[in-house]
């Protein structure tokens, strides 16, 4: 799920380019850690906790069922916050791309979708969790899957190369959602689909909290408003977009991710309660859709 992040000055208000870099290696190193461990077979986790947490994790618990999910190396490197590929609804001949495709737990069940005559491309910026794909991709027999390192915010592909574009808790954690909007626009083809899963604020949160690492690599901090996501969207030139929550993170929720919320790093004069209230029904993963204008092929 982790992916590459262009970082521009403005894209943090208040942030400056250290900072960029510094969210950006601390998401890599989050998820090279768990793709490592996952390497070694002994499990990895989410956008929350550690290895240990990975089965009560609110946002990542229960997202696959076991005939949805065949892949079990995959699945159990999975890092996402939804099934993007049963959003997607593909079909056979599409051609499809992943944006921040981890494991690549995404990437083969859409390339079992669009076979026969289709290809399914995974991106994504870090090379342990493209190594974790590519041997999960040979022990799944999958051929139709291709593995890329590079950007979300400046795809390596062709414009108008795929017919869908999916993500799973990835765009979340771009500084520049912009630039990764424009950039999937730019890759569909005429009627082409945007369909992904992410994790949405429902309402704001305080600024402060907003510049806490681990809220950074646990999937909140980053997130957009929902009514900002469908104008970001608009303006990247997409039509019809749409937000579905899928899930809610109420207190209880946060209580168990509060390891991330150690007290040493939260706000000066903030404890952990005042974090886990400001954050109490702030955010919720969600199915966004949206559509290139075009008739598609």
């Amino acid at each position: 799920m982790a992916d590459s992040m262009s970082i521009e000055t403005s894209s943090i208000p208040g942030e400056d380019v250290r900072a960029h870099e510094g969210i950006r290696e601390a998401v890599q190193g989050r998820y090279a850690s768990a793709a490592r461990i996952a390497l070694d077979d002994a499990g990895s986790s989410c956008c929350g906790g550690g290895g240990a947490m990975r089965g009560v994790d609110p946002i990542t618990s229960g997202l696959y069922d076991e005939s949805d999910a065949p892949f079990d190396a995959a699945l159990a490197a999975s890092l996402g916050c939804g099934n993007p590929t049963a959003l997607a609804e593909l079909t056979p001949g599409e051609d499809v791309l992943d944006l921040g495709s981890g494991g690549g737990l995404d990437v083969l069940l859409s390339a079992r979708r669009v076979a026969p005559g289709g290809m399914a491309y995974g991106l994504d910026m870090t090379p342990e969790m493209l190594e974790l794909a590519e041997r999960n991709r040979a022990e799944a027999g999958v051929e139709n899957a291709r593995f890329l390192q590079g950007s979300i915010e400046d795809v390596p592909l062709d414009d108008a190369m795929v017919d869908v574009v999916i993500s799973n808790c990835v765009i979340n954690l771009s500084p520049d959602k912009d630039a990764v909007l424009r950039e999937s626009f730019r890759v569909l083809r005429p009627g082409g689909r945007f369909a992904v899963s992410d994790i949405v604020l429902l309402r704001e949160i305080p600024d402060a909290l907003r510049g806490v690492m681990s809220l950074w690599t646990g999937c909140i901090s980053g997130s957009l408003l929902d009514a900002d996501y469908i104008a970001k969207l608009t303006d990247a030139g997409f039509v019809d977009a749409s937000i579905e929550v899928t899930r809610h993170y109420d207190r209880q929720a946060l209580q168990e991710m509060s390891d991330q919320l150690a007290p040493e790093s939260l706000p000066k004069g903030m404890t952990l309660d005042d974090a886990l209230a400001a954050l109490d029904g702030a955010f919720a993963s969600a199915f966004i859709r949206a559509a290139k204008p075009g008739e598609s092929a």
